[in-house]
C-alpha cells in the first residue's frame, strides 16, 4: 500500500485529500483510501456527536478531532495565503468555539399536510432535516426547537414554508418567523402566549413586503458590548458566538496597542468601535456603517461616550474611505462582509496607515485583498485564526498588517 493513498489535508470544502490529490468524502487526516474506494480510519478521525451528522448542512467536519478540526481552521488561513504567494510572519494558534455556543440560528419549516417538518437544510439541498439534536446551538435557542415545531404545526398554511430566527440577546431569545401571519385574534393570542411562556425577549413577525412587525417586546431589546448595551435591531448581525467575539476583540486590542485615532469601518453595532474606546485615555474613533438602522444604534450607544465614538452613514463600497482620508489615524479596523472589501483596500494600499487590522470572515476574500496591502508596501505582522463555526468549513480571522517606518 503507497503513501499516496494516505488523507494529508482536508479541502477547502471539507473533504479529505490523498498525497496525489484525490478528494475523498468524509475523511480525516491520517486516514487510508483502500483500493475498494473504502477508508481506513487514522488517528484523527472521531465518532460524530450528532445524529443528524453528515446530512444536515449545519456541520461538515464532525468526523475529526478537536485537534484535526484546530488544525483545518489553521491550514485554512495558511492555504488562502500561500495561493497569493504570501506568508505571515507569525501565525497563531487557533481559537475554535467550544460545542453549545452557537447564539444565532436560521431554522426552516415545511408543512406537508399534517407532517411538519422542522430544522436546517440538508447539505447542499433544500430538504429539511428535521431537528432532533444539536451539540453546536447554544441550550437555550435548542430548548426552543421542539415548541416551535408544535407552534409551526398549528399555525404554518398547508404546503406552506416558514421559517425561524433565533438570536440570544441580553434580555433572552430574540425570535422572528416567517409564514405565519398571525391577523387573527386567535392567532395574536396564541402567539402570545408562546412568548410569555417561553420568556422571550422579543417576538417578530416577518410580513409580505419583508418588513417586521413586533409582537412582544416586554423589555428593549439590546445587545452589550463591554458595559454598553446597544439596541438591537431586527435582522442585526452578530457574531456567531460570545466567545468568539471575545476571542476577536481581544486580537484586536493586542494589536490596537495604544492607537488614538481609529477608523472601525464596516461598523455594524460597533462591536470593535464601541468596546475599544474607552480603552485608552483619549481615544477616538470614527466608525463607518451602510445600514442606516445599525448606524442609529451605534449612534444611541456611543451618545454614553462623548467625544469618544463618531458614526458615520457610509457605504463603503460606494464611498470608500480615501486615501487622503485614511491618513488622518494611527490605526484602521476593517470587517467587511464575506465578499471582502477590493475597492476600500485599493484605497487603504496607498495610505501612510501605520496600522491595519483586517477582520474577515472568509480566507479567500481577505488573502485577495491582503496581496494588495502586501504591494502597496505593508507587511503582514501576525494573524489569528478564529473558528467560531465548529465542525463546518466556515473560517474567520483577525490579521495585522504593518507599514515599515
Amino acid at each position: 500500500m503507497s503513501d499516496v493513498d494516505l488523507i494529508v489535508r482536508i479541502a477547502t470544502r471539507g473533504e479529505g485529500v490523498t498525497a496525489d490529490g484525490r478528494h475523498v468524502a468524509l475523511s480525516a487526516p491520517g486516514d487510508r483510501l483502500l483500493a475498494d474506494g473504502g477508508v481506513e480510519s487514522g488517528p484523527n478521525r472521531a465518532e460524530p456527536p450528532c445524529r443528524h451528522f453528515p446530512t444536515c448542512g449545519g456541520c461538515q467536519l464532525q468526523h475529526l478531532t478537536d485537534d484535526a478540526f484546530s488544525a483545518y481552521v489553521h491550514d485554512r488561513v495558511v492555504g488562502a495565503l500561500a495561493g497569493q504567494g504570501l506568508s505571515a510572519d507569525q501565525i497563531a494558534t487557533a481559537y475554535v468555539s467550544p460545542p453549545g455556543t452557537r447564539r444565532r440560528a436560521s431554522l426552516r419549516a415545511l408543512r406537508l399536510g399534517k407532517q411538519l417538518r422542522f430544522g436546517f437544510s440538508e447539505q447542499g439541498s433544500h430538504r429539511i432535516i428535521d431537528l432532533k439534536q444539536c451539540p453546536v446551538l447554544e441550550p437555550r435557542l435548542f430548548a426552543l426547537v421542539e415548541p416551535l415545531r408544535q407552534l409551526f404545526a398549528r399555525m404554518l398554511p398547508a404546503r406552506a414554508t416558514g421559517g425561524a430566527d433565533l438570536t440570544l440577546i441580553d434580555q433572552g431569545v430574540d425570535l422572528l418567523l416567517t409564514g405565519i401571519k398571525g391577523d387573527t385574534l386567535a392567532d395574536a393570542e396564541a402567539l402570545l402566549d408562546f412568548a410569555g411562556r417561553f420568556g422571550l425577549a422579543r417576538l417578530m413577525l416577518s410580513d409580505e413586503e419583508g418588513g417586521v412587525v413586533t409582537l412582544w417586546e416586554p423589555d428593549p431589546a439590546t445587545i452589550c458590548f463591554g458595559d454598553l448595551a446597544v439596541a438591537f435591531p431586527p435582522h442585526a448581525f452578530l457574531q456567531a458566538t460570545r466567545d468568539g467575539e471575545a476571542a476577536l476583540l481581544a486580537e484586536v486590542r493586542r494589536s490596537l496597542g495604544n492607537a488614538l485615532m481609529v477608523a472601525d469601518l464596516f461598523a455594524g453595532l460597533g462591536t470593535f468601535a464601541l468596546s475599544i474606546a474607552n480603552d485608552v485615555p483619549g481615544r477616538k474613533v470614527y466608525a463607518a456603517e451602510a445600514a442606516r438602522n445599525l448606524v442609529f444604534a451605534l449612534q444611541g450607544a456611543g451618545n454614553r461616550l462623548p467625544g469618544r465614538v463618531f458614526p458615520e452613514h457610509r457605504d463603503l463600497f460606494r464611498r470608500p474611505l480615501t486615501t487622503k482620508e485614511a491618513a488622518r489615524f494611527d490605526a484602521i479596523i476593517l470587517d467587511p462582509p464575506r465578499a471582502g472589501a477590493r475597492d476600500q483596500i485599493e484605497q487603504l494600499a496607498d495610505a501612510p496607515v501605520p496600522l491595519i487590522i483586517y477582520v474577515s470572515c472568509n480566507p479567500a476574500s481577505f488573502a485577495r485583498d491582503a496581496a494588495t496591502l502586501v504591494a502597496g508596501g505593508y507587511e503582514i505582522e501576525r494573524i489569528k485564526p478564529v473558528g467560531q463555526f465548529r465542525w463546518s468549513t466556515h473560517v474567520e480571522l483577525v490579521a495585522t498588517f504593518r507599514r515599515p517606518v
